[in-house]
């Protein structure tokens, strides 16, 4: 809220809520006041942030208030993140919270949080049904068993395939650990992360795939049931989802959760409240299927509603859910309307970017690698599939 960024359509302002909890009537609240300062689409990123667009100097400030004036506490120093249904879920090894709260308080009291970079971030995963598997963070802290009890896994610099790997200790130990770890970065630099500790680089082992839930809605430890609502594309106009907050707050759904894998999960008191949200979630739009295809394709705004896209995203990306090959095993594909790639900066099995010379073709790799072809957007779908192909292939010949 404080250092909005300045993209081709305005400025962005990206908000945390503590631990990604809103009532129904703060997201409802949130999405009326990114119509009436910004460009009225609002976004739910892939680690869980709520965005605004299109915001100017002056207006920031204004939904900065708004934000004030509904009562919520967003999330300030050092990056912390829990899974979503943290303290609710019935599956978990362990509630995380009381973790992250510890590791908090020991960089604030060290000072550690004020010397690192804003790009540096850590996760601590007490497993369940909505895992934190794909977020990349400088520090993972993953909660394991053994026999005399329960542990911590600790690894550095990556998702959960590619981070180094760095023992197991208890909830004390982890905290020593990541303020001890964290203060070595701060040492070498603002611009430092976790990985420039390592003595040599750990190879990369390819693009994540994304977040795969097998269902819509899971049972929580207090009888009461979380439902996932997706955003197609992660993005969608405010005042859409403002009616789908209001149609929450109708039925007394008093708690939302911001999730990563770009969704909300609205805490529904029981199933029947569940299944009625999830009936009017789909009539506006939204994915309540998990398999769906519009979960698996980021997009940016694009053209026109970016001035540094290149191509239209979105009507691409509605073209392409429909192809039958684009589904949950395809992959994720990223749709940028510039090299950029904000929408999905890290590789994905097919990427598709914007240039003054057509739609580039990157397979395996990111929006600012060379492309393999460069299409119209007309070719789009006709040539899609062969790449789809050639990403499996390669992906599986690295799994061999």
């Amino acid at each position: 809220l404080s250092a909005p960024m300045q993209t081709g359509d305005g400025l962005l302002v990206r908000l945390n809520p503590v631990y990604g909890e809103l009532s129904a009537s703060q997201l409802a609240g949130l999405c009326e006041s990114a119509v009436r300062h910004g460009n009225g689409i609002v976004e739910i990123t892939a680690r869980g942030s709520f965005q605004v667009r299109g915001l100017t100097t002056a207006s920031a400030v204004s939904f900065t208030n708004d934000v004030s004036a509904l009562s919520i506490q967003p999330r300030t120093g050092l990056p912390i993140d829990v899974s979503p249904l943290a303290g609710i879920d019935p599956t978990e090894i362990t509630d995380p919270r009381p973790l992250a709260d510890a590791i908090r308080a020991g960089v604030e009291a060290t000072g550690v949080a004020t010397r690192l970079g804003p790009k540096v971030s850590v996760i601590v995963d007490g497993g369940g049904a909505i895992g934190m598997d794909e977020i990349m963070a400088d520090v993972r802290v993953v909660a394991g068993r053994r026999r005399t009890g329960q542990l911590w896994r600790l690894a550095i610099g990556g998702d959960a395939r590619t981070a180094e790997p760095m023992g197991a200790t208890s909830e004390t130990g982890a905290v020593a650990f990541v303020v001890d770890l964290l203060g070595q970065v701060a040492d070498l630099g603002v611009k430092a992360r976790a990985r420039d500790l390592l003595a040599t680089a750990k190879p990369s082992k390819g693009a994540a795939p994304p977040v795969r839930r097998k269902k819509a809605a899971f049972a929580l430890a207090d009888a009461r049931v979380g439902l996932c609502i997706g955003i197609p594309f992660g993005s969608v106009q405010g005042a859409a989802l403002a009616a789908l907050a209001e149609d929450a707050r109708l039925l007394g759904i008093s708690q939302v959760r911001l999730s990563p894998a770009r969704m909300l999960i609205a805490i529904c008191a029981d199933a029947l409240t569940a299944k009625k949200l999830a009936e009017q979630a789909d009539e506006r739009g939204f994915v309540i299927n998990p398999n769906d295809p519009r979960l698996f394709i980021h997009a940016c705004p694009g053209a026109p509603a970016c001035s540094s896209g290149h191509f239209v995203t979105r009507e691409v990306a509605q073209k392409l859910a429909s192809l039958p090959q684009v589904a949950a095993d395809a992959g994720l594909i990223h749709i940028s309307g510039c090299p950029k790639g904000c929408a999905h900066p890290t590789a994905a099995p097919v990427t598709l970017v914007g240039s003054p010379e057509g739609v580039g073709i990157v397979v395996n790799a990111t929006a600012r690698d060379a492309p393999r072809a460069l299409l119209s957007s007309d070719e789009i779908p006709a040539r899609l599939p062969s790449f789809i192909g050639a990403a499996q292939e390669r992906g599986t010949m690295e799994q061999r």
